[in-house]
């Protein structure tokens, strides 16, 4: 199996369409369905159902673009790495984020180091922490931005100087507004938004026992997503400081949780991970930028 193979494989996946496809790729449509025959006598599986004026993917098409998706994006990092192993002055570095207020700080020192390396190429990624530390494991990053302790057995870190601040966004006209900080007491029977992570591990650690009268209405992985369900009414968002819009005029409003829950976060890399030139030095001065603030 090529990864040339796994490209056209990918680009017909994705049109839905051989012509469209061959097209894109810059071969002839005998050359590609040749291939993409080829391919699946491989495997032994069919790969797609053809329609009328479409393509479609079987079950074990799917299978095989998820896997392939990985395949070649590992492929392509590791051409990039070598083109650049000799170049002093820029290279490529690729980054899974959590989503925090805290990234502006990641944002401020890549700033400052493109300065001294102004070729400097990155790639960023979003995600929870299943999604983006499936990517670090399988070498399709370089680095992950944690809002939860890393397994301190796979993983080295450092952590951002400054933590996030947990709290209930909700629409400025709610009675609860004119409360400067919310309690458990205040969320029982409410229809609450949080991420399944977060409604997993951190809220738990910071009502205890009292996680059985909290309901969850519906879970986000994006916090702008639930505040635009909060915001309709149809319930409250747990979710840090400064992720959603909450300026006078907005028509939502941010209350801290009492007592107050905070998250770190953590810049992690795999153990005896072995750096291209440009993500050590990266590293090196994402310390010292740190270490600064």
């Amino acid at each position: 199996m090529e990864i040339r193979t796994l490209r056209y494989f990918l680009a017909v996946a994705r049109e839905e369409n051989m012509t469209r496809a061959a097209e894109q790729l810059h071969v002839t449509q005998p050359t590609l369905s040749k291939a993409l025959k080829a391919l699946e006598d491989e495997l032994g599986k069919k790969l797609f159902t053809r329609h009328s004026f479409s393509i479609r993917l079987t079950d074990e098409g799917v299978l095989l673009r998820n896997r392939a998706e990985d395949l070649v994006g590992m492929a392509d990092k590791i051409t990039r790495e070598f083109v650049t192993l000799d170049d002093i002055t820029g290279g490529d570095i690729s980054l899974g984020l959590a989503e925090s207020c805290q990234i502006r700080t990641l944002a401020r020192a890549i700033r400052e180091f493109r300065k001294q390396y102004p070729l400097l190429r990155y790639h960023i990624t979003s995600g929870d922490t299943e999604q983006v530390t499936e990517k670090l494991d399988k070498g399709l990053l370089d680095f992950a931005v944690l809002a939860e302790i890393p397994d301190p057995a796979k993983y080295d870190s450092v952590v951002f100087p400054r933590a996030d601040l947990w709290g209930l966004v909700f629409p400025a006209d709610d009675p609860l507004a004119k409360k400067k900080a919310v309690t458990v007491d205040d969320l029982v029977g409410l229809p609450l938004f949080c991420s399944e992570q977060s409604w997993r591990s951190d809220i738990p650690r910071w009502c205890g026992d009292r996680m059985r009268d909290l309901r969850l209405e519906g879970s986000f992985r994006l916090s702008y997503n639930g505040s635009m369900f909060a915001r309709e009414g149809l319930g409250y968002l747990l979710t840090f400081d400064r992720l959603v819009d909450t300026s006078p005029g907005s028509g939502l409003v941010f209350r801290p949780l009492s007592p107050a829950l905070e998250n770190k976060l953590y810049l992690i890399w795999k153990k005896y991970q072995t750096f291209s030139p440009i993500a050590e030095r990266f590293l090196k001065h994402l310390k010292m930028s740190f270490a600064s603030e």
